[in-house]
């Protein structure tokens, strides 16, 4: 995807559908962090772009290391969001991150989303760009709705 828009579509989906449990900030937070990755090698002109951080093994630490930061942050009440538990955090991390895994290996061939058990992707090309773009845009949309439905959003 072209650096994370696009899989919000699927934080507000989740959200909408569990908004106690699943925390959209954390969700947004953990698509941006992982792609940082690829932004550096591309400002770098260093190819592959999707490496470590981009397989299942990268993500679980990245989940890790956030879930950690979110605590240490939390502790020094650095958050005035009553509503951002560890739990709803946590499921919302876990659902950005791996999610962002999938939906790129679909579309990314320099992704080895199951190293070091599998040396290639075999979920490339698992569904067309515009499938996957189109799912991801009525994920959105559909979350939205949800949520101007509910009263979380006002337009």
């Amino acid at each position: 995807m072209p650096f994370t828009p696009l899989h919000f579509g699927v934080g507000a989906l989740c959200h909408a559908v569990a908004p106690r449990r699943v925390s959209l900030s954390a969700f947004c937070a953990g698509n941006v962090l992982i792609d940082v990755e690829p932004l550096y090698y591309l400002l770098r002109g260093e190819f592959p772009l999707h490496r470590f951080w981009h397989s299942y093994v990268g993500a679980t630490l990245l989940l890790l290391l956030a879930q950690w930061a979110f605590r240490w942050l939390r502790r020094r009440d650095w958050f005035g969001f009553p509503q951002l538990t560890r739990a709803n955090v946590f499921a919302g991390l876990s659902l950005g991150l791996y999610s962002h895994v999938l939906l790129d290996s679909v579309m990314h061939a320099d992704m080895h989303p199951w190293w070091p058990v599998l040396g290639h992707n075999a979920l490339l090309n698992g569904v067309s760009i515009d499938a996957l773009y189109n799912g991801c845009l009525v994920a959105g949309v559909l979350g939205f709705i949800w949520l101007v439905l509910r009263g979380e959003i006002e337009i």
